[in-house]
């Protein structure tokens, strides 16, 4: 039997798995997208956090990912 530790019970409260099959690669990583902002913004919201305080902090970090991103640099290391 293996036992459980604090972390894999969070992951197990927290991330939900987007499905494999039945979906063309555009959609699959949307998917993926959608399901870890969702569950970013329910760990968020069970901390204790505001919608607003959500919002502010997941919309920074999105612009910042956006912003860092640099696709000449990213084509070369893929």
């Amino acid at each position: 039997m293996v036992e459980k530790t604090d972390d894999s019970l969070a992951f197990e409260m927290f991330v939900t798995e987007f499905p494999k099959q039945g979906f063309g690669i555009v959609d699959y990583l949307q998917g993926r997208v959608h399901f870890a902002i969702l569950d970013q913004m329910k760990l968020m919201s069970k901390s204790g956090m505001s919608q607003t305080q959500i919002k502010e902090n997941m919309t920074k970090t999105i612009t910042e990912i956006i912003d860092s991103f640099e696709p000449e640099k990213e084509s070369e290391n893929s």
